[in-house]
Order: structure tokens, then sequence, then C-alpha cells
């Protein structure tokens, strides 16, 4: 099966809504002809004038992060229905940034991804180890918990629409990155997890990125792996030169 490669950004809490619809209006053209599909995740307060700005254009926008409740109590938090009517039609669950500091488990990333399904969002579920988890040797077991409880109660259907992102947490960030033999294994390892959960149609169906230091350099060595369909970038997609990223090839 072929499947469209996704190259998406995370840009974190960086940026404020006056600067997302001017590095939009000039990112656009530079993204214009991708053969990818081009994401750009940004914070809540942002979601609306990156819509507003990439109206028209090839570039998707997706949020950060969402509540798995529909309304509430819940002062701070963001509900789906806000996000769709926002505009975005993507939101990333699970970051480890997410589980480090803000206490997200598996059973709460399964919550979000079930939520996010039921409201035409496409989850982009993350997953990933420590240095320690991979110095000890139980990475693939790791990730194999994380997506296991991440897909509980998800229909082979709604896999299919779904995007895994491997982002190694001692990558994000700190300028060292996986090499593509050891992305591939993992990105590689998900797939056949995939396929023993659903069946080998879905595990083909379904596109999983890697993310953890991308950057044009290093873009057309992952992006070739066979089981590696685009990037989740962090630092590198809050600059114009994120199109050379995009256009790795």
């Amino acid at each position: 099966m072929s499947r469209r490669m996704v190259i998406a950004g995370n840009w974190k809490m960086n940026k404020t809504p006056s600067e997302t619809r001017a590095f939009i209006r000039e990112f656009a053209p530079l993204a214009a002809g991708a053969e990818h599909e081009v994401l750009l995740c940004v914070p809540a307060i942002d979601i609306l004038p990156a819509v507003e700005a990439a109206r028209g254009t090839n570039i998707q926008i997706g949020a950060e992060n969402m509540y798995y409740e529909e309304s509430g109590a819940y002062t701070g938090e963001i509900s789906p229905d806000m996000l769709t009517d926002a505009g975005a039609t993507h939101v990333i669950i699970g970051h480890s940034e997410r589980r480090e500091y803000f206490a997200e488990t598996n059973e709460t990333v399964n919550k979000k991804v079930l939520k996010a399904l039921e409201h035409g969002l496409i989850p982009v579920v993350c997953c990933g180890e420590t240095l320690t988890q991979r110095e000890q040797g139980i990475t693939v077991d790791w990730i194999r918990q994380q997506i296991k409880i991440a897909f509980l109660g998800v229909s082979a259907d709604e896999a299919k629409k779904t995007i895994i992102a491997y982002e190694p947490i001692w990558a994000i960030g700190t300028g060292k990155v996986a090499t593509s033999e050891q992305a591939e294994e993992v990105c590689g390892a998900i797939r056949a997890l995939i396929a023993e959960i659903y069946d080998a149609e879905t595990a083909d169906a379904i596109r999983i990125l890697y993310g953890g230091s991308v950057k044009p350099s290093n873009a057309a060595e992952l992006f070739t792996q066979p089981d590696i369909d685009g990037g989740l970038v962090g630092g590198a997609s809050l600059k114009t030169d994120f199109k050379d990223i995009i256009f790795w090839k």
C-alpha cells in the first residue's frame, strides 16, 4: 500500500498569534507544491490565526493537545469541539513533554485518542523511550506497551486514520538523533505490533513518523526507511528553512 508521507511541525510553546500569521504568510509559498502532507501543530491560541493564514494553501493546522471530555469544569483545558470549530484537523496526543511535565499516562492518552476519533480529528499518537530505557534494552517492550494501551477500543478502520510518531526522548531537542537503523527498527516494530493487534492491511495503512532532532541534513536518510512515513519536527519547524525538510528529496 502506498502511504502518503506527512511532514509535521510541533511548535510547542512558541509564537504569538501575530507571529503565527506572519510566519505562515511567508512560509506558505515556500511549501506550495509539496507532494507530502504538510502539517503545523500550534499552541491553542494560535489555531484560529493559523487556520486563517493557511486558508487556500496546502498547509493543514493541528493542535498540540486536547482534553477527553466534551465540556465542563476543567479550567484551562481545550475540548475536541473547540478544536474542530476553530478549523484544526489533527491533534498531537501523548507527547513525552506532556507525559513528563503534566502527568499524562498511557490511560489518559487512550481516552484522548478515542475522543479525538469520535470528533473526526486525526490523532498523532506519540511514543518514545528514555536513554536509560534504551540502555537497558527495553525500548521495544516499552513502545509496545504505550501503543497497546493507546489503541485500546480503537477499531481497525479508526486505526488506519491515525498517525503514530516515534520520538526517542533522548533525541528531542538535544541535537542527538537516532541513527536511521535505530529509528527504522522501532518504527518497524510498531508496524508489526499494529499487524498483531489488527491485521496486515491496517499495518500497511497506518503512517508512522520519526521525531527527534530532524533537520535537512538527516531527513533523507530517515525518510527513505521503509517503515518511516515522515517526521514530527520540533525547533526546525519554527523557521522557514522547514521547507528544506519538506522538500527533502
